[in-house]
């Protein structure tokens, strides 16, 4: 079987366009000596309309049996991505195809890229199909939902095992360029099938990729080549924009705030996140149309969003990003105690901006988010951070997507969802048990709503009311709530610019 499926991936790899036709040989040798194996017989069969999940779990299954590999999730991963390299273009290869496609149109150069990401399994298509999404409709627009299922989970001996392997600080983080090639090990993902586009952000090196967990269409990482930690800044407009114009025609281009509990995951290396998608927010209009001193020329408006968004539009982004400096050095500093807004206590700042910057037809436009990161005795995790209330749906930062309009969800509630349908069509106690038991006062809040629940409803009022949470999560990160006292102090804030 070992010969069928080598000659079955070397076939996936020349009809996906990842290997040349010419270079056949050559990859199948690359594939017999990582099986260390020194014998070849073609197989006389043709095959067809290959599955790639399937074959890489027949050869996974195949180093299980020679004892190359332990039969676990992490160390089938790090040795499946060893055999796609096999079949990938060196990294000069795929740079020169990118910008040689960019010369006709930028978006045929990123179709590209994104078909190879996916083509080389670095994001893996089986398992993000896994991922249950849907949409639920709120005041402020039709909200994205998504149950997280494929990132897999790490099992018990590769946990222990990664507690035995020696600190490394190479690469020193996921973002790091150096990843590019890495073979990996059992605390750090493999990344040799992982390519990377350099690309000169306000006259300094970074590097162009997708995220391995697509959660919206084409969602890509715009990174650092230097290890260095994010600082929201006017140099952090520039390159927002800079971005945009670089891939005008399809990408926005967004940075998470640079400080805790309102930042993202990697504070510690300087990253954008962006992608070929329109959520909520950038489709939400303005709710109030202000002026700012200075500049009259530039529209500006409040947005309708569960967060306190302050959008500004021009045909020149050199007037936005001038702006949005002035913006984000007078919210550094301000403090309004009415309204629970404080610049900094005892020498901590809480004060920052989430910005999303993208083209709207020959206008180029800017959300700026303002985030607060106060913690109190009440809301130790964060004023302005979901609420005690609604951690049995999500507790995890709200970051960069999720300000947009995407709730990114954890696994759990895949399983915690179907019990609560199978406990609530058939009258049992969801607090008798202990998995389901913290969504109990949840659900008997929303269940009177509904009459004639069944099976072919219930996952449907499930969903709907997982939606109903993630707004009001959104709402709670809102510094200025949506209420006539909220949009006054937003306005309180609009007259000191």
């Amino acid at each position: 079987m070992l010969y069928e499926n080598i000659k079955k991936l070397v076939q996936y790899g020349v009809e996906t366009g990842l290997t040349p036709a010419c270079e056949k040989n050559y990859t199948i040798n690359l594939l017999l000596d990582v099986f260390k194996e020194d014998e070849y017989v073609e197989p006389e069969e043709e095959y067809r309309d290959i599955n790639l999940e399937e074959v890489l779990n027949a050869l996974l299954d195949e180093a299980v049996k020679r004892n190359l590999i332990e039969d676990s999730v992490v160390y089938r991963d790090l040795f499946d991505t060893r055999l796609m390299n096999c079949l990938m273009p060196r990294p000069a290869q795929v740079q020169n195809e990118f910008w040689s496609r960019y010369e006709k149109d930028p978006q045929e150069a990123t179709d590209y890229f994104y078909k190879l990401s996916q083509d080389s399994d670095y994001i893996r298509r089986y398992r993000v199909k896994k991922d249950q999404k849907w949409t639920v409709d709120s005041e402020y627009g039709k909200i994205d939902i998504t149950i997280n299922l494929s990132k897999p989970e790490k099992d018990p001996k590769a946990i222990a095992a990664a507690k035995l392997v020696k600190s490394s600080s190479y690469p020193k983080c996921l973002l790091c360029p150096e990843n590019e090639g890495y073979a990996g090990r059992v605390n750090h993902p493999a990344r040799e099938n992982h390519r990377i586009i350099p690309i000169t952000v306000n006259d300094s090196p970074w590097g162009f990729q997708y995220s391995p967990y697509v959660y919206y269409n084409e969602h890509c990482i715009v990174f650092n080549s230097q290890h260095v930690p994010m600082k929201i800044e006017k140099n952090t407009f520039i390159k927002l924009f800079v971005f945009c114009k670089t891939f005008t025609r399809h990408y926005f281009l967004g940075s998470n705030a640079d400080l805790p509990i309102v930042g993202g995951s990697i504070l510690s290396h300087d990253h954008f996140q962006g992608g070929h998608y329109t959520f909520a927010m950038a489709k939400a209009p303005i709710e109030k149309h202000v002026t700012i001193p200075g500049y009259e020329d530039v529209e500006a408006g409040i947005v309708k969003w569960p967060l306190s968004v302050l959008r500004i539009r021009h045909k020149d982004e050199k007037r936005l990003i001038e702006l949005a400096t002035h913006v984000l050095e007078a919210w550094r500093g301000y403090t309004d105690e009415s309204a629970f807004i404080f610049a900094e206590t005892d020498g901590e700042p809480h004060n920052t901006i989430t910005p999303i910057a993208r083209r709207s037809g020959d206008m180029f436009e800017l959300d700026l988010t303002l985030r607060n990161n106060i913690t109190t005795d009440e809301h130790p995790l964060g004023v302005y951070h979901p609420h005690a209330e609604y951690h049995h749906i999500k507790k995890e930062n709200i970051g960069l997507i999720e300000v947009m309009g995407l709730a990114v969800l954890p696994a759990r509630l895949k399983e915690e969802l179907e019990l609560l349908a199978e406990y609530i069509l058939e009258g049992k106690d969801i607090s008798s048990n202990e998995k389901i038991e913290k969504h109990a006062a949840w659900v008997a809040e929303f269940l009177p709503k509904y009459d004639n629940l069944d099976k072919d409803n219930i996952q449907d009022v499930l969903r709907k009311e997982v939606g109903n949470v993630f707004v009001h999560v959104l709402e709670d990160a809102g510094v200025y709530k949506c209420t006539a006292e909220g949009r006054e102090a937003f306005m309180r804030f609009i007259n000191k610019l």
